[in-house]
């Protein structure tokens, strides 16, 4: 029996009793929550993005499963040679960047 694995933010919507009911109801379906303002999960939007720039752009895929295939054969090869994704700039840096003033002292 194949499992479902959904990966959902933390938003209440999903802690109603109906919502609640009806996973317990259906147990081949698995929820997993992000923490609260979990950042890890701008890398996983990363990895999507590697995936598709490394693997998918510019390809041509006779079906969904060449498709498939083509991004299996490039997870295993990321999982032979992979590493860690590495922060490159400190919190101070990313504070400073999102609060920066704009200004506009163009003359058109």
């Amino acid at each position: 029996d194949r499992q479902l694995h959904l990966v959902m933010d933390n938003y209440a919507a999903h802690k109603r009793v109906e919502v609640r009911d009806w996973l317990g109801a259906n147990p081949r379906i698995r929820v997993h929550f992000t923490p609260t303002s979990a950042s890890w999960l701008n890398l996983v939007e990363v990895w999507f993005g590697i995936i598709e720039r490394q693997a998918i752009r510019r390809g041509t895929f006779r079906s969904v499963r060449d498709l498939n295939t083509k991004i299996r054969a490039f997870i295993n090869g990321w999982n032979n040679r992979c590493h860690p994704f590495i922060w490159t700039k400190t919190p101070d840096q990313i504070l400073a960047k999102a609060n920066r003033q704009t200004t506009s002292n163009t003359a058109h």
